[in-house]
């Protein structure tokens, strides 16, 4: 019995500049790490068939599905805000798999091998970051915010070589698609304008096929575009996700969440938040992600002018409308989830302005972001109190503290001028804020076991628990706790 692959391959029929054609580089012993059976079932893919070792071969890149045509994508990128050409230097489009209910979903193996697109890289990854994406995406994922998905890690039984030797492994990564804003930067810079036309055709039937019939489809796109990032970046930040590098290369069409490298949530409170080694400017900080957002959406709109209008004046004008939208729609998106997350159902003009005292409270006294927001829709008397254990937390500080009794005071007051009753509110709060996240030492917990004891359980453990981010049972506790307070900022780096 086969595993259930049922592979298309309309990528393959774009432009042949847009991608090279290459099979996966062998590797010596594949290993199965883990498999997202829940995943794998929605696909139409057989389980047993694939943990069988010809299903971890395919894993591994030593064995091409049935109808599989594999490829490196094309792509270049502003990096740090330096324009680069680029593309799939570790990861290979091993094709689309169509699922029995005929959605369409992008197959890709990452850390597949060197391609002509690896700048002198070895094409491979480690195992602990190939790991850590399949931990975050997950989490994301049952957070309710458009991600790419994680079907499979295998360790390849080969070394990789960075700072130090480190076990290799691949990540199989499932997408909407793997479309970027860099793939219509390089498509604008190193094609002509009907391979643009080509790829951007590609790209509403594929994601947008609703406007196909408009008068000027390509403005659509982008309108629809700027539509989705507003609304994902507004979702990152209601629960402290911090990309760490948003590059143009780095920013899916569809609107999903992609490329996992550096990420990690934020604890306490800061919008000045960063993780990731390499940002030592913060242009990637939590508090920057928003214009960061419309900065990329810009770049997109440069490279679809020869689309939007004949006239390149013209075709700067119309785009420079569409992207004026961005932040009013990210603003609304952002401020509609934070009223959810205070139970509020109605619109106030005052509301950001409670909204945005209650975060600077929280900066101040560097207040666990995740958990005031839970205590506040869960456990409101102890709030009231301040009866929190005796640690000197920066929530329990911002609890005790007089700016909060003010506040809440306000926020009580706003609430009673709605219809829906307390329990109606509560039960809003409960669903808009997570019990957990994936806390960054449970992460790292998790990895260190995996990694250097080949222990998976706890790593298990931790994706049980934040499967379900949403509830507060007694098995969630150990998961919400926040790490101890530290000098040391906590690092993440762009693992390959």
């Amino acid at each position: 019995m086969g595993a259930g692959w049922n592979f298309d391959n309309s990528y393959a029929r774009l432009p042949e500049i847009m991608y090279t054609r290459l099979n996966p580089k062998t590797v010596r012993s594949p290993q199965l790490c883990i498999l997202n059976d829940q995943l794998a079932g929605d696909l139409g893919l057989d389980i047993t068939a694939l943990r069988s070792d010809e299903g971890v071969a395919v894993f591994g890149g030593n064995r091409i599905p049935e109808g599989a045509s594999p490829l490196a994508q094309a792509y270049a990128g502003h990096q740090f805000g330096h324009f680069n050409m680029l593309g799939d230097g570790r990861a290979l489009l091993l094709g689309e798999q169509v699922t029995p209910q005929g959605k369409r979903v992008d197959i890709q193996l990452k850390g597949s091998g060197p391609t002509p697109y690896s700048r002198r890289g070895d094409g491979r990854a480690a195992l602990g970051p190939m790991l850590r994406e399949y931990i975050i995406s997950e989490a994301m994922h049952a957070l309710g915010i458009p991600t790419t998905r994680s079907l499979a890690v295998v360790a390849t039984g080969e070394l990789i070589y960075r700072e130090d030797q480190l076990p290799g492994a691949i990540l199989t990564r499932v997408a909407s698609s793997h479309l970027r804003v860099g793939t219509f930067q390089y498509a604008a810079n190193w094609g002509n304008v009907e391979q643009l036309r080509t790829l951007a055709d590609y790209t509403i039937q594929r994601h947008y096929p609703y406007i196909e019939t408009d008068d000027n489809r390509y403005l659509s796109l982008l309108h629809e575009v700027i539509k989705r990032q507003a609304e994902l970046i507004a979702k990152w930040q209601l629960v402290g996700f911090i990309h760490g590098v948003m590059n143009t290369d780095n920013m899916a069409l569809s609107g999903e969440t992609i490329d996992y490298g550096p990420c990690a949530f934020m604890d306490d409170y800061d919008p000045a938040t960063v993780f990731s080694s390499i940002d030592t400017q913060g242009r990637y900080a939590y508090g920057n992600q928003p214009p960061i957002a419309g900065w990329n959406l810009a770049r997109f709109a440069e490279a679809l002018l020869p689309l939007l209008h004949s006239d390149e004046t013209e075709a700067i004008a119309i785009a420079e409308n569409a992207l004026a939208q961005f932040a009013q729609l990210y603003s609304a998106n952002w401020l509609t989830g934070m009223r959810s997350k205070l139970g509020i159902f109605n619109e106030e003009p005052e509301d950001a302005a409670l909204i945005e005292e209650l975060l600077a409270m929280l900066q101040k006294y560097r207040a666990d972001y995740t958990n005031t927001f839970r205590e506040l829709s869960v456990n409101e008397m102890r709030v009231e109190r301040g009866d929190e254990s005796s640690d000197d937390r920066g929530d329990s500080l911002l609890y005790r503290s007089e700016d909060f009794t003010r506040w809440r005071g306000l926020w009580q007051a706003r609430l009673s001028r709605q219809q829906q009753s307390a329990e109606d509110s509560r039960n809003l709060m409960r669903s808009s804020n997570p019990t957990i996240i994936p806390r960054n030492h449970r992460v790292e917990e998790a990895l260190q076991a995996a990694v250097e004891q080949g222990d998976y359980s706890v790593m298990e453990r931790l994706l049980v628990a934040i499967s379900h981010p949403y509830e507060n049972s007694p098995e969630q506790a150990d998961y919400m706790t926040p790490p101890s307070k530290s000098s040391q900022p906590y690092r993440t780096f762009c693992g390959t």
